[in-house]
């Protein structure tokens, strides 16, 4: 690869959209250009470390078993029809209609051809077990594409599905496939922490997460220091033990006055109706959230979550608890269709299916029987004291939809939650038969009786695996790739007006690419030093090699890209110590 001839312009101002360093790198280093909102063209540079990524995603994969294949990214309606799934991604994805009126979407994953193929082919016992994967450009409709690569509306995915007899057979093509995963993201250098995760629409019995910790992350994660670690979506809450009924103080409805949130609430309450043992806290406190689910099929449904008033409602966790509906605030229209809804002063009284709101109910799984609370009473300026769940009011059900907070307990006892932030970059599921029985996908047994098959599912982001890595390896002047992804092994940079000198690095990269080494060599004669320096900086080459100035006393200098470190070499030795680097 010659800079004189290569496809490449590289930018000294960050792009005004981007938010991340990845995101600005890549772009300022000529790897990729934004074509719209969450969607990229790759150039040369960026192709390479893209099929590198890929090369080390095949490597592992085929060595797991697996075998690859290739679907369209154009599809027919009538299978995710089958799964529900036409109507259940909702605005998600991109749908269109050919000429004639038929229906289509562009692939955001592909459960259901694959299935379908192995139905297509395979019928006995004898077939299974089956691991399959491809390497396929997938699309989603972002309602926010964002952060470059990261976040985007089409990208690269490898998706997998294994298809066995038996939830046996199940277990051992999942853990082939978590130990696949980590092998391949030891080889691409991406720190990462695998946790439990919920499995969400796409049900199943298990579900875990690879997550790339970062600040910049989405993605809220927690570790105890036994071992335990889960997205905060499926963190699990250790509920208290129901209370007797038997000696509790009856309710009884207060005065208080200009409370409508919790902190006015705890202060009014200390005020006016002290209690005889310890001051009031938020912790004490009933919070009843509002909001709105969206189901796939268009149905708007009200929905009341109660949580105590010293934690907050995670909006991930609560969607996450009812996928595939969405959660949609509850607005000033939808509280004039409820006037037994008094705003900042919303109770158990009026919540549940069966009182006089009609408003299903769901309660945080520590509101237990017996416990007492003080919560709204369903009118302005009063609060309901020792409200005891489970005698005074029954909620429609329970959901884990209050926000996890650090030094919360982990659920298997393994000692307190630490919280941080990561970036999803793989997703393995046990997904069982959902998709097999939908799509009637069986196998003889060994007996001749039909039986139907189970599956699981397991996803690398490549592109976003990708943005990782540049998220991880980089300096203030640019990238620095990890060697197996560079886009070249050497950076040749011949500096200075001499001709012997272009001669000179035009030899050694020639010689370089006989022995094996890739070379990316910055033959531009009309550019100064100083440019191809910050360039070389900026493309991230984990070896530069200097031809210069130096040539005069018979020396090349050599840099680490990661270190600074520089040393001065024979130019006679220059290729095999090139070589050695480059080979480790």
């Amino acid at each position: 690869m010659r800079m004189s001839t290569l496809f490449l312009r590289t930018l000294r101002e960050d792009p005004v959209e981007a938010e991340v360093a990845s995101h600005r790198l890549l772009v300022r280093a000529g790897y990729v250009r934004r074509a719209a909102p969450g969607i990229y063209t790759w150039l040369p540079l960026g192709l390479k470390v893209l099929r590198k990524v890929e090369t080390v995603i095949r490597e592992e994969m085929d060595a797991a078993g697996a075998q690859e294949v290739h679907f369209p990214a154009l599809l027919p309606r009538e299978p995710y029809e089958a799964t529900n799934r036409w109507s259940d991604y909702g605005d998600g994805i991109f749908k269109l209609k050919d000429r004639k009126g038929a229906d289509y979407l562009l692939a955001p994953t592909h459960e259901e051809m694959f299935t379908l193929l192995v139905k297509d082919l395979y019928s006995s016992y004898k077939d299974l077990p089956l691991s399959l994967y491809q390497i396929q450009t997938k699309y989603r409709d972002e309602a926010r594409p964002r952060a470059g690569i990261l976040r985007g509306r089409e990208f690269t995915m490898k998706d997998s599905y294994s298809f066995d007899v038996d939830d046996a057979g199940l277990e051992a093509s999942y853990e082939r496939h978590r130990a696949a995963y980590i092998r391949i993201f030891a080889r691409l250098g991406l720190e990462f922490v695998v946790v439990a995760a919920m499995s969400g629409a796409m049900g199943g019995s298990r579900s875990e997460e690879f997550l790339h910790p970062t600040v910049i992350g989405e993605d809220t994660f927690v570790r105890s220091p036994g071992g335990y670690a889960a997205n905060v979506e499926a963190v699990t809450t250790l509920a208290p033990e129901p209370v007797p009924f038997d000696g509790l103080p009856a309710a009884h409805v207060e005065e208080t006055p200009d409370t409508p949130t919790i902190d006015t609430l705890v202060a009014v309450s200390n005020e006016r109706h002290p209690r005889a043992d310890r001051p009031w806290t938020a912790a004490d406190t009933l919070k009843n959230v509002l909001v709105v689910l969206r189901h796939p099929d268009g149905r708007r449904e009200p929905l009341a979550v109660g949580v105590p008033g010293d934690r907050e409602v995670d909006p991930k966790r609560l969607e996450a608890a009812l996928s595939p509906a969405e959660v949609e605030p509850f607005e000033a229209a939808d509280f004039a269709r409820f006037p037994a809804l008094v705003k900042g002063y919303i109770g158990p009284g009026v919540l549940g299916t069966e009182n006089a709101s009609g408003i299903r109910y769901l309660v945080d799984p520590r509101v237990v029987d017996g416990t007492a609370w003080v919560t709204g009473a369903d009118a302005a300026g009063r609060h309901v004291y020792d409200l005891v769940a489970g005698r005074d009011f029954t909620p429609d059900g329970l959901v884990e939809a209050a926000e996890v907070k650090a030094g919360d307990p982990a659920p298997d006892g393994s000692g307190p939650l630490e919280l941080a932030r990561g970036i999803e970059i793989a997703h393995i599921f046990a997904l069982g038969r959902r998709f097999a029985e939908a799509l009637d996908l069986k196998v003889l047994d060994e007996n001749g009786k039909q039986v139907v098959v189970t599956m699981g599912s397991y996803g690398v982001g490549v592109t976003r695996a990708l943005a990782c890595v540049a998220e991880g390896n980089h300096d203030e002047k640019g990238l620095v790739w990890p060697r197996e992804l560079a886009p070249a092994d050497v950076h040749v940079v011949a500096t200075g007006k001499d001709p012997e000198i272009l001669l000179a690095a035009e030899r050694i990269s020639a010689e370089l690419l006989a022995q094996g080494v890739d070379v990316l060599f910055d033959d531009r004669p009309k550019v100064s030093p100083g440019v191809k320096f910050k360039d070389a900086e900026l493309v991230g080459v984990p070896t530069i090699l200097v031809v210069g100035k130096g040539l005069a006393e018979g020396v090349v200098e050599l840099r680490d890209r990661r270190s600074g470190d520089a040393e001065q070499v024979p130019v006679a030795d220059a290729v095999a110590r090139v070589s050695a680097v480059v080979r480790g």
